[in-house]
């Protein structure tokens, strides 16, 4: 089978890691790739929201499988042109894909579901949107309504602020995704992520996962796009992932297939959950990153497998094969991140790291200079690993992080303390 996967970050690097592992996989492409992937596969340059010239590529190299691998090209309704073309993909619609792209039709969806989620309204003027903070009061969130890459939503802590970060999406500071606001509810508890296949009919669940968003340690300063991740989220019991399938997932698939709309692909389900009851926080349309990193660390080929009968709409027959074990992933990231960050920090050291089934640095933001790899992004590596603990996964993942050279790189050393001091509650940091 010939692949393609879309995209160019770690969740990219991961899928096609676990990929690669599958024998079925004769030959895989990915687009636009970086300097990790391209160790494991070939990279093509493209466009990837130009439908046509994935269409033209996918047809040139006889590809059988397309996985989509982020937001964009699915918002762009790449999936659709490829569909239309008569090959198989892995990834929703462009009007399914609005669960992500649009935070109102998602809202919408949630109310005519029955879904537990957070009280919300939407507003594409200023004035009504202060007027309903003032009798909401904060603290309260403010989401751009549409694709803002991981950085339209703000929880602000006053009224002062919530004002400040509506008129600054409503002035443009995410260009036409913050054309209209969605205001929240502040939900307490804790987070998690929930990820679950579905083919339009079909639901299965493929993992969970716990991702740590702030820069510093103990989950403190400015939000990122994540700054590690673990795998299972303790929180999520049998009870709770359960009630999560029956209150939240099905209901809203079922309303997506009503609509004519059926989704088909990975459904990422963000929820808040306080004494045992989930509620949504949001879907993405994809696997997030780096939550990928510690799901296909934990899948391996069998994802492969998963994929292609999501595709062609076999999940009723798929079982998920899980091991009794526990998988963790730091972000390395640029000294400056998530604010201005420089590139070209040149990376030593990678030819001697261990790479195995159960260790792997994924590369996120990459790139090859004159034979050696430089960072060319903010969030730049993934140092991931599975263990049959989760203070063994940590200690692995940090010798990864440790064996790096590069001295600029910013990491946190306590990925996975919320779990791992869960009995107690108390600070557990990793260290090698």
């Amino acid at each position: 089978m010939n692949i393609l996967i879309l995209g160019g970050g770690g969740r990219e690097h991961a899928l096609a890691w676990a990929v690669m592992q599958n024998p079925k996989c004769d030959r895989l492409i990915v687009a636009p790739g970086n300097a990790g992937i391209a160790q494991i596969a070939e990279c093509a340059s493209l466009d990837t929201e130009d439908a046509g010239a994935v269409v033209e590529l996918a047809e040139a190299e006889a590809i059988d499988f397309v996985i989509i691998g982020p937001e964009a090209p699915l918002a762009a309704g790449v999936a659709d042109e490829l569909r239309d073309a008569g090959l198989l993909v892995f990834g929703p619609s462009r009007e399914a894909a609005q669960l992500e792209a649009s935070k109102r039709f998602t809202k919408e969806i949630c109310d005519a579901a029955g879904a537990p989620t957070a009280g919300w309204a939407r507003f594409d003027s200023a004035a009504p949107a202060h007027a309903h903070i003032a009798r909401i009061g904060a603290p309260i969130v403010v989401k751009a309504d549409g694709l803002a890459a991981g950085k339209g939503v703000v929880v602000a802590e006053t009224e002062a602020d919530a004002i400040a970060a509506v008129d600054d999406m409503l002035g443009g500071a995410f260009g036409g995704a913050g054309a209209e606001v969605v205001i929240e509810e502040f939900m307490t508890g804790e987070e998690a992520s929930f990820f679950v296949l579905c083919d339009g009919e079909t639901v299965l669940p493929i993992g969970t996962a716990q991702d740590h968003k702030r820069i510093g340690e103990g989950d403190t300063g400015p939000n990122t796009g994540g700054m590690g991740a673990y795998s299972p989220a303790p929180v999520m019991t049998d009870a709770v992932t359960q009630a999560a399938l029956e209150r939240i997932v099905r209901p809203c698939m079922a309303e997506m297939a009503r609509r004519g709309t059926p989704y088909q692909g990975v459904l990422y389900v963000g929820l808040m959950i306080e004494e045992g009851a989930p509620r949504l926080v949001e879907f993405n349309a994809r696997f997030g990153d780096p939550e990928a990193q510690v799901l296909m660390m934990r899948l391996g080929a069998q994802a492969l497998d998963l994929m292609q009968a999501c595709a062609e709409g076999r999940l009723a027959e798929m079982r998920v094969n899980w091991a009794e074990d526990h998988a963790v992933c730091v972000v390395m990231a640029a000294q400056g991140y998530p604010g201005a960050y420089g590139k070209g920090d040149v990376i030593g050291g990678l030819e001697t790291l261990p790479e195995s089934s159960v260790q792997m640095l994924f590369h996120a933001g990459t790139a090859a200079r004159d034979g050696k790899i430089v960072s060319a992004g903010g969030r730049v590596l993934g140092a991931t690993a599975r263990a049959d603990t989760l203070e063994r996964a940590c200690e692995m993942a940090y010798a990864l992080c440790d064996a790096v050279d590069w001295p600029q790189a910013v990491f946190r050393r306590d990925i996975a303390w919320r779990a791992l001091g869960r009995e107690d509650n108390r600070r557990a940091p990793c260290t090698t």
